[in-house]
This record gives structure tokens, sequence and C-alpha cells, in this order.
């Protein structure tokens, strides 16, 4: 019982780190919405594409990976979430198709649409991809309209354990303010990390420029944003789950318990928060700070993943319904067997080997900083 209690927190620790990562990777989309913003001539829009171009599949993989990881150790947050809130979903879905399709096509000679049109839809993925990313993972802390039936299974006719409690099918949650507070805050922080990416990525001083003079406004509004989120989160009810019964209560400043009795949880958010704000005053101080996307990236990591924790942790509820409350889910009423979260452990083993050819290829694509000179030459564009 202990084994499967522990492997239960391991694969939400998991799960955690991996919207971390993908949180950081969203500079992509961030620096799609800056486009016309921070490029004033085609050439520096060149340059922007082909910065953020040649690492928009490394986003792509960990939302795949984020979205397989979640189905294989919690499949009825899986059932539940991707089959109720279908309409939110699919448009994630689409705006990284619109993503890949603007890749692939918008630079090539007698396309259909033009590439302006494909730099549109760059900007709308870039836009859309993390407010929605945001406002779905708000719902992870102020709850959704579901109710399980588990009972249900036995029903040869319909056996669907989830079903939605209203016709929105997960659009409600553009509804609530919190949740928006959430997404728009994971949008400026993209827009951030762009271009802290763009900095060091982008050997050009007057984009270099631009970036600087954009940073202050871009960070001010991510943490009016985010601090409303979290401030509120602290001082509000959290879903409690009777570790014994299992059954779920609404626990007066339950997230800040949270942080209180888990201090290591703490402890992580503090030093990423400290990183993020750290990346972020390098280049305001500093014009010859080119590396501070590494700071305020592992930061971000280290903040998502505290934050996640703190939802699905110390006998919380990480997916709460608020049509039904005893339907929420926890980690433990919503894993796998613990037999495939063994066999998924063992497999698990691999990921460092995986983090390092990421790293590797990551490496070699930025062996060479980006340039006027190399997209002046036509052959030399990557996208």
């Amino acid at each position: 019982m202990n084994d499967y209690i522990f492997l239960q927190h391991y694969w939400w620790f998991l799960i955690s780190l991996l919207g971390g990562l993908l949180v950081l990777l969203l500079f992509v989309q961030g620096g799609q919405s800056l486009l016309f913003s921070l490029g004033k001539t085609e050439n520096e829009q060149k340059m922007l594409v082909n910065s953020t171009g040649r690492k928009w599949e490394f986003t792509f993989t960990t939302l795949v990976t984020f979205g397989g990881a979640f189905f294989a150790s919690f499949p009825l947050f899986y059932s539940t979430s991707f089959g109720g809130a279908y309409w939110v979903w699919l448009l994630i879905l689409l705006c990284f198709v619109l993503q890949a399709v603007s890749y692939e096509f918008q630079s090539k000679k007698g396309n259909l649409l033009g590439k302006k049109t494909y730099q549109i839809f760059l900007i709308l993925n870039g836009i859309l991809g993390p407010v929605l990313i945001g406002t779905a993972v708000g719902t992870f802390f102020n709850g959704a309209e579901f109710v399980v039936n588990k009972a249900q299974l036995t029903n040869i006719g319909m056996p669907v354990i989830s079903t939605w409690a209203n016709p929105l099918h997960g659009l409600e949650a553009a509804f609530v303010i919190w949740n928006v507070c959430l997404g728009l805050g994971v949008f400026f922080l993209s827009r951030v990390l762009a271009i802290l990416y763009f900095i060091n990525n982008i050997d050009d001083e007057t984009v270099r420029e631009r970036c600087r003079k954009r940073l202050p406004i871009e960070a001010a509004l991510f943490l009016v944003f985010f601090l409303t989120f979290f401030v509120r989160q602290l001082l509000v009810e959290g879903f409690a789950v009777d570790p014994v019964t299992g059954e779920v209560f609404m626990e007066k400043y339950k997230y800040f318990n949270n942080f209180i009795q888990v201090p290591a949880v703490a402890i992580v958010l503090l030093v990423g928060v400290v990183l993020v704000l750290y990346g972020i005053a390098m280049p305001i101080i500093s014009k010859n700070s080119t590396k501070s996307i590494w700071f305020a990236g592992a930061g971000t990591v280290l903040t998502v993943l505290a934050l996640l924790l703190c939802a699905g942790w110390n006998n919380t509820a990480y997916y709460p319904s608020v049509a039904e409350l005893q339907s929420s889910l926890t980690i433990s009423n919503s894993c796998s067997s613990f037999f495939t979260l063994k066999v998924m452990t063992y497999v698990s083993f691999f990921i460092p080997f995986v983090l390092a050819y990421i790293f590797y290829a990551w490496r070699s694509i930025d062996l060479h900083k980006i340039t006027k000179k190399e997209m002046e030459n036509d052959e030399q564009e990557v996208y």
C-alpha cells in the first residue's frame, strides 16, 4: 500500500515536471506573438521566425508527452477532462496545428495563402496557445463542472464514467476570472521568456535593444496577473481530501497550508521565483547580459513544478468538481493500477537520457547565433 502511494506521488511529480518544461517552452509562442512588435523590417521578422522556428517541435513534443503521461498515469483525469472539456483541448490542438502548417509553408514559393497569412497564424497560436493552456490549468485550483459515476461502467449501453454538467464542455473556464488571470499570466510569461531568448539567440544589437525596452512592460504585466492569481489562491478555501475516507471537503487556506506543511515544495517555489526575477533583472541592469534566459527558464520550471505539486500533493484534489464535490479527482482515486504505475516507473528511468539528447540537440541548433547576414541568404533560411 505504501509503495502504491509512493508511485502515485512520484507520477504526479513527473507530470508536474513536464508541466514546468511545457511552460518554459511556450517561449516559442511568446516569440510568435511579438513577431511584428519586435521585427520592424522583413529581415528582422525573418530572424525572429527562424529563432522560434528552430524550437517549435520541442514545445509540441512536450505537450504531447504531457498529455500521454497524464493518460497513462491518471487515466480518469484524461477521460474526464479531454473527453468532457473537449472544446478547450480542440482549440489548443487547432492552435498548434496552425503553428505547424505555418512553419512548413510560409516561406515556400507559390504557397496558397501568402506569407503574411501564415505569420498571422503564428501570432494567433502565440496568443491563444498560452492563454488557453493557462486557463485550463487554472481549473486545477478553481474546479470544473463534471460528475464522475464509476458505477456507470456496468451500463452496457453507455459505459461512460464522467459526464459534463453543462453544454459548454470546458469553455465555461474562460468565464472564471481567476482562470483567465492565470492564462494571461502564462501568456505574458511566455513573452518575457521569448524576449530573453531572443537576446541570447539573435546576434543583432537593434533587435536586442528593442527587446530590452520591451522587457519591463511584459514583466510588469506578467507579475500583475500571476500575483493576482497566486495571492488569491493562498487566501481562499481549497479542495482537501480526507486520507482515510477519501471524502473531499473545503479547507480554509488549503494551498497556503500545503506550502507550510510541505516545506520542500515552498523552497522550490521560492528558488524558482528568485531565479525568474533575477533572469528578468539581468538584461535591464546590464546591456551585456545575454544568458538570463537560463536563469529565468530554470526558475519557470521550478515555479510551475511547485504550483502543480501544491495542487496534487498533501491530500489535495488536483481536479476539483464544482458540480459535485465528491466527484473531484485526486491522485489516489484517478490513477492507474499499481502494476501499471510500477512498469511505467521502470520506463521513466530512461527520461534522463532523453533529456540529455534534447540538451545535445538544443546546443547543436544554437551553436551559431542568428544574424542578419545569414537571413539575407534565402538558401540559409530555415523556415
